[in-house]
């Protein structure tokens, strides 16, 4: 690894590596105020993943707490719930995506890659 590499790792830049030469950020907000940004749709694909919003928090390196509010504020943006739990029982409760929530995270995805595409090309010019 080149000397001036090892320099750019140890540097914390804000935003995303998404090409070469270019990092940036991106949100969708909500008619009804609020946002969505990186975060908060990993903290979906966790809670998809896990079925659970402990494990989904956890594995971010976050509280259960601010798990919560997070997606109660993505709940109250959207027109339909993108987040439902279930209550504990002998099955043991349980959160799950909506489809509406599991939408949402494919549209971002797509967007993502848009913007990915985007900024490939534009890291060329410099």
């Amino acid at each position: 690894m080149l000397e001036k590499e090892k320099v750019s790792e140890a540097i914390k830049l804000p935003g995303e590596k998404y090409s070469s030469r270019i990092r940036a950020r991106f949100w969708i907000t909500g008619e009804k105020q609020g946002y969505l940004g990186i975060g908060r749709i990993q903290l979906l694909e966790n809670v998809a993943r896990y079925g659970s919003i402990n494990r989904a928090a956890k594995e971010m390196g976050m509280s259960y707490k601010k798990a919560w509010k997070l997606i109660e504020e993505m709940n109250n943006m959207s027109d339909r719930p993108l987040v439902v739990k279930a209550q504990g029982g002998k099955s043991g409760g349980g959160t799950s995506l909506t489809e509406e929530g599991e939408s949402l995270i494919k549209r971002f995805r797509e967007l993502e890659s848009e913007l990915i595409e985007f900024l490939e090309n534009a890291s060329k010019r410099f």
